[in-house]
C-alpha cells in the first residue's frame, strides 16, 4: 500500500495500527519482528516518520489453528472468580503458543478448565492464540500472572498494565553485587547482532526496572537476592537490564554466564515473579498475590552462604 498525504509525518507504528486497524501494542510488536517494510526495506525503528508515496508492506503472522483443551498442562489457581482468574505458572511451561511451541502451554491448560475463554476473541479481546492473556512471564520463569475472563476485564486489565497501575515483582538471584537498591532505566529492542535476543538500545520501546537487594552471598559465587518491580514490561526485560548493568540472572542461558549449572545447580533461570498487586477490573477493590519460591530456587539459594 502506499503511505497516504493524510498519514504523511506519521510514525510508523501509529500509520500501522491505522491502516490495520490494530492496537498499537500490536502494531509494534510486527515492527519489532521485521515484519513491516518501507520502500522494501524492513524498518525495526517503530518511530521512524512516513512520507507520502512511500510504499508500506505488512506481512501478517499466520492465523493460528483452533487451540485444543490439553488437562494435563500443570498450573496453580490462586484467584478465580467471575472476571479474572491469578495463576501461578511453573516453569517449563510456555503461556501461550508461539514460535516452536504449537501444545502444551498455559492457554491450552486453562481452556480445559475453563473453555469460555475460547469466546473472548470473537468479542474483541485479544488473539485467538492468547485467550484471556493480558501479559506473560518467559517460559522458564515462574510465578503469577493475571488471566481475564471476560472482555470488559480483558480491556480494564490491557489498560491498567499500559497505565503502570498493575504492580508485579520478581525476586531474582544475580551475579555480583549490585548497589542496595536503584533504577533500570534503559530502553529495550530485538539485538541486531542477535535476532533472537533482546537488548538495550536507542531506539529501543521505555524500560524501567527497580531493585533492592534482600541478601547478599559470597560462597560459592559472589551474588545477590534482589527484589525487582517492573515500571513497564518489555520482553526478557529484568533479565536484560540486570545483565546490561552488569548482573546477570543466575542460571540465564541467554543473557547469562556459563557455568551455572556445575557450580551453582541453578538448571534454569532464577527468576520468580513472586506479587501481583492491582485493583479488581469489575469495582477497583485492591487485591495482592503472593507466589512462595518454587524447590528447585529454593535448593539453589540453600547452598549460598
Amino acid at each position: 500500500m502506499l503511505v497516504p498525504r493524510s498519514l504523511a509525518g506519521q510514525r510508523l507504528d501509529r500509520a500501522v495500527a491505522l491502516l490495520l486497524n490494530v492496537s498499537r501494542a500490536e502494531a509494534t510488536g510486527l515492527v519489532s519482528d521485521g515484519r513491516v517494510k518501507v520502500d522494501g526495506v524492513a524498518v525495526r525503528v517503530r518511530h521512524q516518520p512516513l512520507r507520502e508515496g512511500q510504499h508500506l508492506e505488512v506481512t501478517l503472522p499466520s492465523r493460528p489453528a483452533a487451540l485444543a483443551p490439553d488437562p494435563s498442562v500443570p498450573y496453580d489457581v490462586v484467584l478465580e472468580d467471575p472476571d479474572l482468574l491469578v495463576i501461578d505458572k511453573p516453569p517449563g511451561v510456555s503461556v501461550h503458543p508461539g514460535a516452536g511451541r504449537a501444545t502444551g502451554t498455559l492457554v491450552h491448560g486453562l481452556l480445559a478448565r475453563y473453555p469460555e475463554l475460547a469466546e473472548l476473541p470473537s468479542a474483541g479481546a485479544g488473539d485467538p492464540s492468547r485467550p484471556g492473556i493480558v501479559h506473560r512471564i518467559d517460559r522458564d520463569t515462574s510465578g503469577l500472572l493475571v488471566v481475564a475472563r471476560t472482555p470488559a476485564a480483558y480491556h480494564a486489565l490491557r489498560q491498567a498494565i499500559d497505565e503502570h497501575r498493575v504492580e508485579r515483582t520478581y525476586l531474582a538471584l544475580v551475579h555480583g553485587q549490585p548497589e542496595d537498591r536503584g533504577l533500570v532505566d534503559a530502553p529495550i529492542g530485538r539485538s541486531l547482532r542477535h535476532p533472537d535476543r533482546m537488548a538495550v538500545q536507542a531506539g529501543g520501546r521505555p524500560s524501567r526496572s527497580w531493585f533492592e537487594v534482600l541478601a547478599r552471598y559470597d560462597e560459592p559465587r559472589s551474588l545477590a537476592l534482589v527484589r525487582v518491580t517492573l515500571e513497564t514490561g518489555r520482553t526478557h526485560q529484568i533479565r536484560v537490564h540486570m545483565a546490561a548493568i552488569g548482573h546477570p540472572v543466575v542460571g540465564d542461558r541467554r543473557y547469562g554466564r556459563a557455568g551455572d549449572q556445575r557450580i551453582l545447580g541453578a538448571a534454569r533461570q532464577w527468576l520468580h515473579a513472586s506479587e501481583l498487586a492491582l485493583a479488581h477490573p469489575a469495582d477497583s477493590r485492591p487485591f495482592w498475590a503472593k507466589s512462595p519460591l518454587p524447590a528447585d530456587l529454593r535448593a539453589v539459594l540453600e547452598a549460598c552462604r
